[in-house]
């Protein structure tokens, strides 16, 4: 039976892969939730008919999420509000290997999960924000067979490229809130580079073997 980690991991991955699947400009003119639906459900369907993810092929997948969440999260946004009023401590360079390593992190904890998917399907619940607002929440349960359904929400921003996620809540926690305070417990020990260093160290363990994902242009 799959641990309580690996279950939120896994309906993490595939809300966050729903999110990331499409650059189009139909996907830059859609309001979020019609965004955000249509392409949970082509998600959903990779998922499901991909051999090599349901294969649990960790390179496959790794390549999966490069291509297809990268561009459509806003990881240094994301990485400044886990960081909280230490960002601006912060030199560039080291918001740069911060940003690298909670992106590393993120992508090693969750890819690994996505070849979980079986039976899952998506309901949406109504979106918090209005059509002119440039940040919205997209709300979520995931329905599965024989468990109690998951709630999974977004926040979401509107940038000239088209929305972009900076936020995830599961179980009723936000994803960046949570690591606010792991965050601020590093930076207390070693400072910024202590930080630095303590998500670099988990993403080796996490890699276990795999290739590290590619840095970001």
């Amino acid at each position: 039976m799959k641990s309580f980690k690996q279950l939120a991991g896994a309906l993490i991955a595939t809300a966050t892969l729903a999110i990331g699947l499409s650059q189009s400009a139909l996907a830059q003119q859609e309001a979020p939730d019609a965004f955000v639906k249509r392409i949970s459900q082509e998600v959903l369907d990779i998922a499901k008919s991909d051999k090599e993810i349901q294969k649990g092929n960790q390179q496959h997948v790794l390549e999966v999420v490069q291509a297809k969440i990268l561009p459509n999260v806003d990881f240094q946004r994301m990485t400044s509000l886990a960081a909280g009023r230490y960002w601006r401590q912060a030199t560039p360079e080291q918001q740069k290997r911060l940003i690298e390593e909670f992106r590393d992190l993120l992508v090693y904890t969750y890819s690994g999960a996505i070849s979980q998917v079986r039976d899952q399907r998506i309901e949406f619940k109504s979106t918090r924000g209005g059509a002119d607002d440039s940040e919205v929440e997209v709300r979520s349960e995931v329905v599965q067979s024989r468990s109690e359904p998951i709630q999974i929400n977004y926040r979401l921003e509107k940038t000239p490229t088209g929305w972009k996620i900076f936020d995830i809540n599961v179980f009723g926690a936000w994803l960046v809130e949570t690591y606010k305070g792991n965050f601020a417990s590093e930076i207390s020990k070693g400072g910024i580079d202590g930080l630095i260093q303590a998500l670099s160290e988990r993403n080796k363990k996490l890699a276990n073997g795999a290739p590290r994902p590619a840095k970001a242009s």
